[in-house]
């Protein structure tokens, strides 16, 4: 597969290769009233750190946008973080356990 070809993770903006863990992210929560609404592709790592950062009410109410994502403190550092490692890299996510 050309490199050009392959999608790009609109959170850490890094490629995202076959190989790579990935996953889809739903931009209302599916608990929230976001079941067959809009849904990106981003690496696991980003996608884990969302989900251990933010309860599900956050991401409904305030964090329902890719830009309202990039633009919080807390996911600025993450990514600022990630986007020095390599397309395929993953980790358990640093961001702890949400609060519930």
């Amino acid at each position: 597969m050309e490199q050009g070809s392959e999608p790009i993770c609109p959170l850490c903006l890094r490629r995202i290769p076959p190989e790579a863990r990935q996953s889809l992210h739903h931009l209302v929560p599916r608990l929230k009233g976001g079941k067959g609404g809009p849904v990106v592709l981003l690496h696991q790592i980003c996608h884990s750190e969302i989900h251990a950062r933010f309860t599900e009410a956050e991401l409904a109410r305030e964090l329902n946008t890719v830009e309202k994502l990039r633009a919080h403190p807390d996911m600025a550092k993450f990514l600022a973080w990630v986007a020095k490692r390599p397309p395929t890299f993953h980790s358990r996510s640093a961001g702890g356990r949400r609060k519930r």
